[in-house]
C-alpha cells in the first residue's frame, strides 16, 4: 500500500531535499506551503497557513504521516498545535492517527531562554522546544530529530555578516554545521518507519568556532574584514559558550564545512588567502 504523506514547509530548504527523496520511496507526497506550490512536480501542492489554519484541514485529511518542516524563527509551538488540531479535526471514530515526525535542533532543551536578551539571540531554541512539548502532548504517534545547525544557515549567517567592511562574530560561539541532504535522509528514513518519539541527534562532522566560519568563508570568496568578536550574555550565551548547541557524540553528517563552501561559493576554503584581520578578544 502506498505511504500518503504530507511535508509541511515542503518547498523550504530542508523540504525541497525531502521531497524528491520520499518520492524516490513510492510514497504518494503532499506539500504544504502557503503559496500551495510544488516543491517537485511528481508531488501534489496544498496552500495552507499554518498561522490560521485555513487550508491545513484538506492537507491533513487521509495522510498516513506527516513530516513538519515548517518553521521559523518564533511561534513554531502554535503553528504545530494548529497542525495538531487540524488533524484531529478531520479524523472520524476508527481512523488510524498519521505519525507526526518533527525537526527540532540540538541543544532545544538544554539552552533557557528567559530574559529579553536570550530571546533576542536564542529564542529560535525556546521555539523549538515549545513545539516539541505539543508533539509529544498531540495524541498522535511521534517521532521528533534534533540536528545542528544547517550549512545553508550558517553560510547565510556569514554571507550577511560579511556585507560590511566590519564583521562581527559572537566570541567563544562554536557550531556543528551539518548538510542539509543528510538530514533529510534521516528524516526520511524515520517517516517511512514506524514512531520512534526522540530519537539520536544528528550533527556535523566537525565543531568549528563562529570566527572560523567567517574566516574560512572569506578565504573562500577572497575577501578580506575585519573581524570582530561580540560578548555573549545572559544565561542562553552561558548554556552556548558551554557548548549546548553541540552534539560530538552524534556527529553523524560527513560533508565538511570547507567541501560545502567549495561548491556553493567556489575558490577554497582553506587559509591560503591572508587571514583577516581582528579587533582581538571581546571585552
Amino acid at each position: 500500500m502506498t505511504s500518503r504523506i504530507l511535508i509541511t514547509g515542503g518547498t523550504g530548504t530542508l523540504g525541497r531535499h525531502l521531497t524528491p527523496m520520499l518520492l524516490a520511496s513510492g510514497a504518494d507526497v503532499r506539500v504544504l506551503s502557503r503559496a500551495g506550490r510544488d516543491a517537485d512536480d511528481r508531488s501534489r501542492a496544498f496552500r495552507g497557513d499554518l498561522d490560521t489554519g485555513e487550508g491545513v484541514e484538506a492537507a491533513v485529511a487521509g495522510v498516513d504521516t506527516i513530516v513538519h518542516c515548517a518553521g521559523t524563527a518564533k511561534g513554531d509551538d502554535a503553528k504545530t498545535a494548529t497542525l495538531v488540531r487540524a488533524v484531529h479535526g478531520v479524523r472520524t471514530p476508527g481512523d488510524a492517527l498519521p505519525h507526526l515526525v518533527y525537526i527540532s535542533v540540538v541543544g532545544a532543551e538544554r539552552i533557557p531562554v528567559v530574559s529579553r536578551m536570550d530571546r533576542m539571540s536564542f529564542g529560535y531554541f525556546a521555539s523549538k522546544r515549545a513545539a516539541e512539548l505539543v508533539v509529544e502532548g498531540s495524541g498522535l504517534p511521534w517521532t521528533t530529530l534534533r540536528a545542528t545547525q544547517f550549512h545553508d544557515l550558517a553560510l547565510t549567517t556569514v554571507q550577511g555578516l560579511a556585507k560590511s567592511p566590519v564583521m562581527p562574530y559572537f566570541s567563544g560561539v562554536r557550531f556543528q554545521p551539518v548538510e542539509t541532504a543528510e538530514v533529510a535522509r534521516r528524516l526520511g528514513d524515520l517517516a517511512l518507519a514506524a514512531p520512534a518519539g526522540l530519537v539520536d541527534e544528528l550533527g556535523g562532522p566537525e565543531v568549528l568556532e563562529m570566527r572560523e566560519l567567517a574566516r574560512t568563508y572569506l578565504a573562500a570568496v577572497g575577501r578580506r574584514r575585519l573581524l570582530v568578536p561580540l560578548p555573549v550574555g545572559g544565561r542562553s550565551g552561558k548554556a552556548v559558550r558551554a557548548g549546548a548547541n553541540l552534539t560530538p557524540g552524534h556527529a553523524d553528517g560527513q560533508r565538511t564545512w570547507a567541501d560545502f563552501l567549495a561548491e556553493r561559493v567556489g575558490g577554497s576554503a582553506d587559509a591560503r588567502v591572508p587571514a583577516a584581520p581582528s579587533a582581538g578578544p571581546a571585552r
